[in-house]
C-alpha cells in the first residue's frame, strides 16, 4: 500500500481473540467513517465479508472495499467469516454529513426540464451508463492509493443540493474541477475502460473506468474521449480533456465515483488536493 490521501492514517480496529488456529481477524479499516465514503479492509487470507446479507468479494491480499451511499444510515456493521466458517460482527458509526445547497443559473432551460422529445434518448442513455457498472470484476486497482484526475479550483462539491434556474434538483455526486477546455485529464488508479462516450445528453463527454470490486470512477463534460472501451489504463495515464458539454455552464471536470450503484465521494476516498 502507499502513503498518499487517507492511506497515511491507518485505523486499527481492536482484534479479537482467535477461537483456532484459520479464525479470521480484522487487520485494519482505512477511511472517512462518514457518509458518502469508502472504506478499505484487509482481513486474514482466506476469510470472507458479509455487507447487508451478501458477501463482499475479497482479494488474494485479504483487502476489501465498502461504500456508503450520501444519506447512509449511521450504524453499520460486516461480518467477517474465517475460513473455517466462523463468523465476527463488526460494527461501525458513521459520522453524519452537512450537505451544502449550490444555485446554479444560466443553464439552458432544456437541460433542466428535457422536452418530450428527448426523454427515450435520456432513459437509453442512463440504462447504458448502469450496464456499463453492472459487472463485477476482480481487478485489484481500488486497492491502490488514488490520485487527482485534474488539479485546480473545486467548484462542486459532493452531495449539494443542485438548483438549476430556480428549480431543485437530485443532488451532485461528484466533485467538479474547473479547467480550461483542453486540460489533459489522467487515469486516477489503474483500470478497465467499460464506457466511452463523446455525446451523453446530461454528462456531455463520458468516461468510466472499471478499477475492480465495484469501485468504478466516472468522468463528464468531456471535450474529447481519448480511449476506447476495453482500454486498459495505468494511474497516470492520460485519458481525456476537459470539456464544457453537457449541462454545465463553464468547463470543468466533473469526477465521480460508484461502489456498484452506491454513489460516494471522491474527495474522500482520494485525499487533499496537491499544491501546486
Amino acid at each position: 500500500m502507499g502513503s498518499t490521501g487517507f492511506f497515511k492514517t491507518i485505523l486499527l480496529l481492536s482484534l479479537f481473540l482467535p477461537l483456532s488456529a484459520t479464525h479470521a481477524k480484522l487487520l485494519s479499516l482505512q477511511g472517512d467513517r462518514t457518509q458518502g465514503s469508502l472504506l478499505l479492509g484487509k482481513v486474514t487470507q482466506g476469510s470472507q465479508v458479509k455487507y447487508q446479507e451478501k458477501l463482499i468479494s475479497v482479494n488474494d491480499g485479504g483487502y476489501f472495499v465498502i461504500g456508503f451511499g450520501r444519506d447512509a444510515a449511521l450504524d453499520q456493521q460486516f461480518i467477517v467469516i474465517s475460513p473455517d466458517g466462523k463468523p465476527q460482527s463488526h460494527k461501525l458509526k458513521l459520522k453524519k454529513r452537512k450537505y451544502n445547497i449550490q444555485r446554479i443559473k444560466g443553464v439552458p432551460q432544456k437541460m433542466v426540464t428535457p422536452p418530450e422529445s428527448f426523454l427515450k434518448r435520456i432513459r437509453r442513455e442512463s440504462k447504458l451508463v448502469a450496464n456499463s457498472r453492472a459487472v463485477e470484476t476482480d481487478y485489484p486497482y481500488f486497492a491502490q492509493p488514488f490520485i487527482w484526475p485534474l488539479t485546480g479550483r473545486i467548484s462542486g462539491v459532493y452531495g449539494s443540493q443542485r438548483v438549476f434556474n430556480g428549480e431543485p434538483r437530485r443532488p451532485h455526486f461528484g466533485v467538479d474541477v474547473a479547467a480550461p477546455v483542453g486540460a489533459k485529464v489522467v487515469a486516477p488508479a489503474g483500470g478497465t475502460v467499460v464506457l466511452a462516450e463523446p455525446d451523453l445528453y446530461f454528462s456531455g463527454g463520458t468516461l468510466i473506468i472499471d478499477h475492480g470490486h465495484g469501485v468504478f470512477s466516472s468522468f463528464l463534460h468531456l471535450s474529447k474521449v481519448l480511449v476506447n472501451v476495453g482500454t486498459k489504463v495505468k494511474q497516470g495515464d492520460v485519458i481525456a480533456k476537459v470539456g464544457a458539454t453537457g449541462r454545465v455552464t463553464g468547463p470543468h471536470l466533473d469526477w465521480r465515483m460508484n461502489w456498484f450503484t452506491t454513489r460516494v465521494d471522491p474527495a474522500l476516498w482520494v485525499g487533499p488536493m496537491p499544491k501546486k
